[in-house]
C-alpha cells in the first residue's frame, strides 16, 4: 500500500481517478452530469466571489477570513482558526477548498449544519485538528540547533519548542483517498435529505443506510459534538509560493491530445496539486527515455488552476538533481518556501563601503561612547561567523556591576530606502540549514564589518545596567558605542569555566585573547554573569514565566563530503541560558523604551494566549491520564510541568511527550506596530509574561532588529525619526512573521532531510521511545534519543492480532505478538500514552522515507 505521502505515485497520472487532487464525480451528483452544459466543460470548483461581495459578507458577518492549514498527513482535510478561539472550522474535500493552498488567507462560507462534521463524543476523533505543522512560537521554543546556527534564537526562547511533525506518514493509504475523493462532490451536492446521512466514521466516509439514529443527525445534536464545516469561496493573498519539487512522467492516454503536449507533474508535497506541464520545458529526451528520469527532481511553479480541471497548469522552472540527494532536496525546501538565495546584485552590493580594508572614521569615534578597552567578549556556537552580540560585566566599587549587552550596530551600514535595505526587508531574516546559512545581509557585512569578531574595532549599540549581585537593576544606559571584543568564546568554553570556576586556564584551552584583558579577568567576568543570570532567571520564573524545551537534533558532518556522521541531542546548558537572560533584558528595556518615545510606530513582539480549544483538549487529556496540571497561566503551567516528574529515566521521558503535548495549543509569537494595535492588554506576551518585548539583539539575521534599532536611535536624538509610518510598520511587520514562520519550517525541513539520510547511510537505529498518542490501529511514539516522533502502523508488524478499547477514557491498544517459536504462547504488549517502547528505525528504500518498527517485548519477563 503506498502512503499518501510517497514520493513517486504509481497509480496513472493521465486519469484523473484516485491521486492526489483528483475531484471525480461520483454517482451522488451524476444525474447532474445529463444536463446539457452548452458545449462547456462542467466545471468542478465553483467561481470565486467578488471582491465587492467579499466585502460585503465579512462586514455583515457572513463570510470568515483565516489561513488555510491543510493537513500533511491527511490532504482532502484542511482547516481555518476559527475567529472566536473554539474548535477549528474544517474545510472537507479538495473541491471545497477551491483550490487555495496551505498557508494561503483565505475567505470562507459555513455549510448548512446539517453538513457540519459530527464529533466522536468518546474523543477518539482527536485528530480533527491539531495538525499543525509547527505553530510554535519559536519564543516559545528551542528550534533544532543546526551546524551553523547563530544563537538557535537564544535570547528570543521563551519557550522552546520544536514540533516536529513527522509530515511522512498517512494514516491511510492511496485506496481511501478515492473514496474520499470523489466523494468531495457527492457532499456538495446532495440534497438536504441525503445529506443528512453522510456522516463520517473514523475518518473515511461512509453513506449511512438508517437514518433514523439522532447521533447521526448533525441538526440534532448539541454544537458541542459537531465541526463547523465550511468551502473556500475567495483567496484574499496568495501566502503559498506556488513552487513545488516533484517528478514528471508521461501522461497514460497515449492516443490523447494531450499526451502529445503535456507532462504530468506529480508533487512530493501532496497538499499541492498535480500540474500539467508543458513538454517543450521537458528534458529533450524525457519522452523517448522516462524511465531516465523517473528520480530526477525538477521544480515546477503553479501557474493557474482552473474551474473545470482537476489539475493545475504548472510551468517547469528546472531540474535540480537526483531524489534523496542534499543539494537538490536542500534548493527545492528553499524554492518551496520562496527563501531567496540568490547571489546579491551589484546594485545591493554599491551600497557597502567600497574602500576596503574599512575603518571608523574620527568623526563617527567623536559621536560614541568609546569601550574598546573594556573587557568585551562573544559567546555563540562554535562554527558561527555572524556575531551580533557581545558582553560584558565590570565590578563597581560598591560591590554592585556594570553589565553591558553590545549589539552589531548594523543600521549604520544598512540605510533606510536604499537598494540594500530593501532587499534586507524582503529577505527578513537569515536561514540556518544544517549545513550552510543563508543569509539576509551579504557576507562582508554578517562576517566582517558588522560582525563581532575579536581584536577588531566595532561599532555597536548597547544597553547597560548597573545590577546588583542578586541581579536587581539599579539604572540603565542607552546609547551607541565602539567596542574591541577580546576574545571569540564559544559555549563549551564558557561552560568550562562556569563549572570550573577556580581552574586556570591556559592559552592553549582558548581561543586568542587580546593582550589588554587577562584570561582571569574574561573567566572572573563569565562567572559574575553566570551568577546574575541565575538570579535573573529564578526570578523571571517566579514572575510567571513559561519555558517548554523540546529535544533538538544536531548533527557532525563529513568535511569532504557533507554527509551526516553522526548525530545527537543538542545539549542547552548554563551558559545558554547566561546569554540568553542578558539578550532577554535588553529586548524587554529596548521596548519600553521604543514604545515611550514612539507610542504609534514601535515594532515590538507580542505572543497571543494559547488557543482555547486546544488547551481545553489538552486539559481533559491530562486529566483521563491522571496528571495534575494547573493551565491557569504560563507560570504555573511551567511550575507544573518541572513539579510533576523526578529525575528518573521514565520521568523525564514523561516530561519530555507532555512538552511536546504542550506546544501544541501554543500560538507564534508575532511582530506588530503598536499604533495599529489600539488594546494595549494584547500586546503583553504569554511565555514570558511581559507587557513589553521586541527583538533588538540580532539585527545581522533579523531585518525587524534593524527597524527597532533606528527606533531605538531616534528615541536617543542620536538620527531623525524613522520615515515609515505606522501601516507600512505593520505590513513589514507582517511580512518579518511569515519569513519567520516559512524560515523555521525551512530549517526543520533541513534537519529532517539530514536525519532521513543518516538513517539510510547509518541505520537501522535503535532507540527507547514513548508513546504519545494511541488510534484504533496506530500509534505515536517520541523517539527519546533523536527527538523525531513517528507513526506505528499495527499492521505492519508480526501480530496475530491487535485490539484498540478506553480504559475509563484512556485509549488502550493491546497487541498479540507472534511466538518466536511454535511451541510459544503469544505475548501481549499493552501500549498506552506513556508506555515506553523499544523502536528500530530503518529506511523504507524510497528516498528520505524511514520507518519505525517495534521491537518485539521481552518474552522472558
Amino acid at each position: 500500500m503506498n502512503n499518501s505521502d510517497s514520493r513517486i505515485n504509481p497509480r496513472q497520472l493521465g486519469t484523473p481517478r484516485g491521486g492526489p487532487y483528483a475531484a471525480v464525480p461520483t454517482s451522488g451528483d451524476r444525474k447532474n452530469l445529463n444536463k446539457p452544459t452548452r458545449g462547456r466543460k462542467k466545471s468542478i470548483f465553483e467561481a470565486y466571489m467578488s471582491k465587492e461581495d467579499v466585502s460585503a459578507g465579512l462586514k455583515k458577518g457572513e463570510l470568515i477570513q483565516g489561513p488555510l492549514r491543510i493537513n500533511p498527513k491527511k490532504y482532502h482535510e484542511a482547516f481555518i482558526p476559527s475567529p472566536d478561539g473554539t474548535r477549528d472550522i474544517f474545510i472537507d474535500g479538495v473541491v471545497a477548498r477551491n483550490r487555495a493552498l496551505n498557508g494561503d488567507i483565505v475567505i470562507v462560507k459555513l455549510l448548512p449544519k446539517e453538513q457540519w462534521k459530527v464529533i466522536k463524543p468518546d474523543g477518539s476523533d482527536k485528530e480533527t485538528e491539531a495538525t499543525h505543522e509547527s505553530d510554535v512560537p519559536e519564543d516559545m521554543l528551542g528550534t533544532c540547533i543546526p551546524q551553523e546556527t547563530a544563537k538557535g534564537d537564544a535570547e528570543s526562547p521563551d519557550v522552546i519548542i520544536e514540533a516536529q511533525f513527522d509530515d511522512n506518514d498517512a494514516e491511510h493509504g492511496q485506496d481511501l483517498l478515492k473514496d474520499t475523493l470523489t466523494d468531495d462532490i457527492k457532499k456538495l451536492s446532495l440534497d438536504t435529505g441525503e445529506k443528512a446521512r453522510a456522516v463520517r466514521i473514523g475518518g473515511v466516509h461512509r453513506t449511512k443506510q438508517d437514518d433514523g439514529s439522532t447521533m447521526n443527525d448533525p441538526r440534532l445534536l448539541p454544537d458541542k459534538f459537531l465541526q463547523r464545516t465550511a468551502k473556500v469561496v475567495y483567496i484574499l493573498e496568495k501566502k503559498h509560493s506556488r513552487a513545488a519539487t516533484g517528478f514528471i512522467k508521461l501522461l497514460a492516454d497515449k492516443n490523447s491530445e494531450l499526451f502529445k503536449r503535456c507532462a504530468m507533474f506529480s508533487p512530493v508535497d501532496h497538499r499541492v496539486p498535480r500540474a500539467y506541464v508543458s513538454l517543450t520545458d521537458c528534458p529533450p529526451d524525457f519522452v523517448t527515455r522516462p524511465e531516465d528520469y523517473s528520480n530526477m527532481l525538477f521544480i515546477c511553479r503553479i501557474v493557474d488552476w482552473k474551474e473545470d480541471s482537476n489539475f493545475a497548469t504548472g510551468q517547469l522552472a528546472k531540474s535540480l538533481g537526483q531524489a534523496g540527494e542534499i543539494e537538490p532536496e536542500t534548493e527545492g525546501i528553499l524554492t518551496e518556501y520562496g527563501v531567496d538565495f540568490s547571489d546579491f546584485s551589484p546594485k545591493t552590493l554599491e551600497c557597502l563601503p567600497q574602500s576596503l580594508p574599512w575603518v571608523i572614521s574620527p568623526g563617527e569615534l567623536a559621536k560614541r561612547r568609546d569601550l574598546r578597552k573594556e573587557c568585551i567578549f562573544t559567546i555563540d556556537p562554535s562554527t558561527a561567523k555572524d556575531l551580533d552580540d557581545a558582553l560584558s560585566c565590570k565590578q563597581l566599587p560598591d560591590g554592585n556591576f556594570e553589565v553591558g549587552v553590545h549589539i552589531a550596530d548594523v543600521s549604520y551600514f544598512v540605510l533606510e530606502e536604499t537598494a540594500l535595505d530593501k532587499v534586507a526587508s524582503e529577505r527578513a531574516t537569515s536561514v540556518y540549514l544544517v549545513q550552510k546559512v543563508i543569509p539576509m545581509l551579504p557576507k562582508l557585512l554578517c562576517e566582517e564589518l558588522c560582525s563581532l569578531n575579536p581584536m577588531q574595532d566595532r561599532l555597536t549599540f548597547s544597553v547597560m545596567w548597573k545590577v546588583t549581585p542578586e541581579g536587581k537593576i539599579l539604572d540603565e544606559w542607552f546609547g551607541r558605542t565602539v567596542i574591541c571584543s577580546c576574545v571569540k568564546l564559544s559555549y563549551d568554553h564558557a561552560q568550562s569555566m562556569i563549572e570550573s570556576p577556580g581552574k586556570v586556564f591556559s592559552p592553549e584551552e582558548l581561543p586568542p585573547v587580546s593582550p589588554q584583558h587577562s584570561i582571569a579577568e574574561i573567566q572572573q567576568a563569565v562567572l559574575n554573569l553566570h551568577r546574575i543570570a541565575q538570579h535573573l532567571r529564578k526570578q523571571r520564573f517566579i514572575d510567571g514565566a513559561l519555558r517548554l524545551d523540546q529535544l533538538k537534533l544536531s548533527f557532525t558532518l563529513d568535511q569532504e563530503s557533507g554527509m551526516p556522521q553522526g548525530c545527537y541531542i543538542y545539549q542547552y546548558r548554563d551558559s545558554n541560558k547566561l546569554v540568553e537572560e542578558f539578550m532577554l533584558l535588553a529586548n524587554m528595556a529596548v521596548a519600553h523604551q521604543i514604545y515611550r518615545s514612539f507610542p504609534e510606530q514601535a515594532l515590538l513582539r507580542r505572543h497571543p494566549l494559547p488557543q482555547t480549544k486546544l488547551l481545553k483538549d489538552l486539559m481533559e487529556f491530562c486529566n483521563q491520564v491522571g496528571l495534575d496540571i494547573d493551565f491557569s497561566s504560563a507560570g504555573t503551567l511551567h511550575k507544573s510541568l518541572n513539579e510533576t516528574f523526578g529525575a528518573d529515566k521514565y520521568s523525564e521521558a514523561r516530561k519530555e511527550v507532555l512538552t511536546n503535548m504542550f506546544s501544541r495549543p501554543m500560538q507564534m509569537a508575532l511582530y506588530f506596530c503598536t499604533g495599529v494595535l489600539e488594546d494595549e492588554t494584547l500586546f503583553r506576551h504569554y511565555a514570558l509574561n511581559v507587557p513589553f518585548y521586541t527583538h533588538f539583539t540580532s539585527p545581522i539575521r533579523r531585518y525587524a532588529d534593524i527597524i527597532v534599532h533606528r527606533l531605538l536611535s531616534a528615541s536617543l536624538g542620536a538620527s531623525s525619526p524613522i520615515k515609515m509610518e505606522k501601516e507600512a510598520i505593520q505590513r513589514q511587520a507582517d511580512h518579518c512573521n511569515d519569513r519567520k514562520m516559512a524560515s523555521k519550517r525551512v530549517q526543520e525541513l533541513s534537519a529532517d532531510l539530514f536525519f532521513a539520510i543518516f538513517v539510510r547511510e547509518c541505520g537501522p537505529l535503535e532507540s527507547e521511545a514513548m508513546v504519545m498518542g494511541v488510534l484504533n490501529e496506530a500509534f505515536d511514539v517520541l523517539v527519546l534519543k533523536f527527538g523525531v516522533q513517528k507513526r506505528i502502523y499495527c499492521n505492519a508488524l508480526p501480530l496475530l492480532g491487535f485490539h484498540f478499547q478506553k480504559v475509563g477514557r484512556k485509549p488502550e491498544l493491546t497487541l498479540m505478538w507472534e511466538p518466536e517459536k511454535p511451541e510459544q504462547e503469544s505475548v501481549p504488549q499493552v501500549i498506552t500514552i506513556f508506555t515506553l517502547v523499544e523502536v528500530m528505525l530503518t529506511s523504507d528504500g524510497v528516498p528520505l522515507k524511514y520507518s519505525a518498527l517495534l521491537k518485539r517485548p521481552n518474552s522472558e519477563k
